[in-house]
């Protein structure tokens, strides 16, 4: 999956954001749904223009976003 297609980042739009392509709605939006619980359904319901590409595109983008993170423990 090419996020590019989807996901886009415009200075003027949600001040640099990466949003999907055509909307205001800001790929940490939509991944703080989901992880608040909402399903895939529900995503789909509450904003209708979103497609299953978009969605794709938004977990690819995660996942290229966090490739290289680490997670550092201090106890």
């Amino acid at each position: 999956m090419d996020w590019h297609d989807h996901i886009h980042s415009d200075l003027t739009i949600l001040g640099g954001k990466p949003v999907v392509k055509g909307t205001r709605l800001s790929v940490d939006f939509i991944l703080s749904l989901l992880a608040g619980g909402w399903s895939e359904a529900q995503v789909f319901e509450g904003y209708p223009h979103l497609t299953r590409g978009d969605l794709q595109a938004i977990f690819a983008y995660a996942a290229e976003s966090v490739q290289d993170e680490r997670l550092v423990q201090v106890h």
